[in-house]
């Protein structure tokens, strides 16, 4: 049986900030639906959520710091994970990454310099756990100097280093390489360092096996200049190395069928249902019960997302027979346009800020037209729960946004293979222009429906994700 350590800093239900950590809830339990011996390593946070029995199993020491090892169970599975419990870096309340201003935490390097540690101690079987890995699958720059302290070790597990994001990339000075007391091998233009700055993504993508990342589009996106954030030479130059897979769903969770959060369950042969969860959509926000479109978004408010982009179009959308719902946090200039946009249209707008998991499910539920007008999107998660129920999405053609969202024109519309609507630039116009385009075909019911049909029917579980990351295991 193959073994797999999968080290993340976030998993869902545990503890989630984002899409990393519905990957790295949902794909160790598809793995080891296939076989796999599959184990999960994290840090104990503070706000770590679940019902579980948590207990001790060895203390680990480097770097002069003691580290407890904790075993719990990933929520409701048989799936074991690890919890790398040290209170003076991990037991503090909120955020795993920023403190409640946005700010990165201070210590962020140290913290995951120690998490890294203890998972090449556990990767080597020296963390008194009695199991040795036969490939380490690290995730995103906080496991990036896994790969990287593992280059050194003799008789070391293959390694498979993830991004889900290159945007983040855990860069900090040359004087924290020097606190961190980290291996001076690895302090070189081919190792760990970059531009004079220590780069945790950079421990991934140049010391481990193989690369992967979220999409075959991203894959492709971050060989160049405008996605690779200065290291799309080292990503071409590892081309032969890079996989792009797209990630897929938890479908029981994100189930329009069975989903214990919506008002009204439904499938694509009871479609008609789905307008109950339209109208308590709209009752829940205090908006008519009307049956014009409703648009909803699922965001962190920031640039990324083409929020800004969505606030340009807002003023001439809500002149059209639409409603608009919204759902997430971020930058406090586009809460508070958003905030005053909806406080001018009560009757054509609504906003929460935060995240409501129920919320979410019932949005994904209740809306007819989901947003996505992404300036980049290394695989996006909406997408796929929006086609999931029947919610038809609008997206910009990039990264799993393009590989996932079949494009409504003509001809796709009469083989019934369009699942939405994608456009090409990152302005307004081109977002309004796609927004018109929707309620065009949104006024032809029988076309309408066939697009809400083929994206319903799509499979987007993990089962066809896992047996491509079984392939690159194999091939290690």
């Amino acid at each position: 049986m193959k073994k797999i350590l999968f080290v993340t800093s976030e998993a869902h239900p545990l503890i989630k900030t984002g899409g990393l950590a519905d990957v790295s809830g949902s794909l160790p339990q598809a793995l080891a639906g296939q076989g796999v011996d599959v184990r999960l390593i994290m840090p104990k946070y503070q706000a770590i959520n679940t019902t579980e029995e948590i207990y001790y199993k060895s203390t680990v020491r480097v770097n002069n710091a003691d580290a407890n090892i904790l075993e719990t169970r990933l929520p409701g599975t048989q799936v074991l994970v690890w919890l790398v419990d040290c209170p003076e870096f991990f037991d503090f309340p909120g955020n795993p990454y920023v403190d409640e201003q946005g700010i990165a935490r201070a210590n962020s390097a140290e913290r995951f310099a120690l998490f890294c540690r203890i998972a090449v101690e556990v990767a080597m079987n020296r963390g008194y756990l009695d199991w040795t890995p036969d490939i380490i699958h690290c995730n995103d720059w906080q496991s990036g100097l896994v790969p990287a302290l593992l280059s050194l070790e003799a008789s070391r597990p293959a390694t498979v280093f993830t991004i889900h994001n290159m945007a983040y990339q855990g860069l900090f000075p040359k004087a924290t390489w020097d606190l961190l007391n980290l291996p001076r091998p690895l302090w070189n233009p081919d190792g760990v360092e970059f531009n004079g700055l220590l780069s945790f993504i950079k421990g991934g993508l140049a010391y481990a096996d193989r690369i992967t990342t979220v999409s075959p589009t991203y894959a492709r996106e971050i060989q160049t200049a405008d996605f690779g954030y200065g290291l799309e030479g080292l990503l071409s130059h590892r081309y032969d190395n890079l996989t792009g897979i797209i990630n897929g769903i938890d479908a029981d969770q994100w189930n329009p069928e069975t989903d214990p959060n919506i008002s009204e369950r439904y499938d694509f042969s009871t479609l008609n249902k789905k307008k109950l969860n339209k109208i308590a959509l709209q009752n829940q926000h205090s908006l008519p019960v009307d049956n014009i479109p409703v648009f909803a978004i699922i965001s962190r408010l920031v640039e990324q997302k083409g929020i800004d982009l969505i606030l340009e179009c807002l003023p001439e959308m809500l002149t059209l027979p639409l409603q608009f719902v919204l759902l997430g946090s971020g930058e406090k200039r586009f809460e508070q346009q958003l905030s005053h946009l909806a406080e001018i249209y009560p009757d054509k707008m609504a906003i929460t800020i935060g995240y409501d998991e129920a919320l979410a499910h019932l949005l994904e539920a209740g809306a007819d037209i989901f947003l996505m007008p992404s300036r980049f999107e290394p695989c996006g998660l909406n997408q796929i729960y929006s086609q999931r129920y029947g919610t038809v999405p609008i997206v910009r053609k990039t990264g799993g946004l393009a590989d996932i969202v079949v494009d409504a024109i003509p001809e796709t519309l009469s083989n019934s293979t369009a699942t939405g609507f994608v456009f090409n630039e990152a302005t307004s116009g081109a977002l309004m222009e796609t927004i018109k385009r929707a309620l065009i075909v949104h006024s032809q019911p029988d076309a309408w429906k066939q697009l809400q049909v083929s994206g319903m029917q799509k499979d987007y579980s993990w089962n066809n994700s896992a047996k491509e990351y079984m392939a690159l295991y194999d091939q290690l």
